[in-house]
């Protein structure tokens, strides 16, 4: 539910059970994006709606791979009318998501080999509704970094607390100076700049659960999920996947 001060929205998680809908709304957020990997939209999108309440509205996201696994550019995507696959070109991605008119963000941008540095930025700011420029991921040079490209860009600025850990749902949001109820309205209220302000809990407590995630990182890139995910060749969001009929093969990398 919408309080006086505006919307609180968390506007990247990859985890959604219980437990982190409870935390959530404990943490008093209004709405959060669910964006987990390698995971097929109409899955995300029926995932969201049973985990959405009249207490928290949970919005599908999609955080795409694109581009070889060695050199991937991580794109995170709303308001989508169907399917996009990873491990395409980011120059096919970007033109199906200015096809459907989706709504696009650049998660932790510049940061290691996973992120959309200040060359794609430039070259794409025209399809780019905002930029993250605060994450437990990221240690304090790459907040620095991310505020400056933002601001060099000129795009709107947001927070997440783009939790792999349930313990870190609620850490950071963004609080927009709107009542935000639908999946819709988020998406509207991104791309017209709304009005917001960034947050993030301090102490030890959330200095933990910086650590806790950023050492998440070597599971998150280890060799078994390249195997799993790039040699199996069957993941559900491979773009060689029979759900996609072909339609990414022009533009595919694996």
């Amino acid at each position: 539910m919408t309080g006086s001060d505006g919307t609180r929205v968390d506007l990247h998680v990859k985890v959604l059970d219980g437990g982190v809908v409870e935390r959530a709304k404990a943490r008093g957020l209004d709405v959060l994006v669910y964006a987990p990997h390698f995971t097929r939209w109409p899955t995300i999108e029926r995932q969201a709606e049973t985990f959405s309440d009249d207490e928290l509205t949970v919005v599908p996201g999609r955080e795409i791979f694109t581009g070889p696994w060695h050199d991937r550019r991580h794109v995170l995507a709303l308001d989508l009318d169907a399917p996009i696959p990873d491990f395409i070109t980011l120059d096919g991605a970007m033109a199906e998501l200015r096809r459907q008119d989706a709504t696009v963000l650049a998660p932790h941008p510049a940061f290691l080999s996973v992120s959309l540095g200040r060359e794609q930025l430039l070259e794409y700011r025209h399809v780019i509704d905002g930029i993250e420029v605060y994450n437990p991921k990221h240690l304090p040079w790459h907040n620095r970094r991310a505020q400056s490209l933002a601001s060099e860009l000129g795009l709107p600025a947001f927070a997440s607390s783009y939790a792999h850990l349930p313990g870190t749902v609620g850490e950071v949001w963004t609080t927009f100076e709107a009542n935000l109820r639908t999946a819709s309205d988020l998406a509207e209220a991104l791309e017209d700049g709304t009005r917001r302000r960034l947050f993030h809990r301090s102490g030890y407590s959330h200095r933990t659960r910086k650590l806790l995630e950023f050492s998440h990182l070597g599971y998150e890139n280890a060799w078994k999920k390249f195997d799993r995910i790039v040699l199996s060749g069957m993941e559900a969001t491979h773009p060689g996947h029979v759900a996609y009929g072909g339609r990414f093969d022009d533009v595919r990398v694996v």
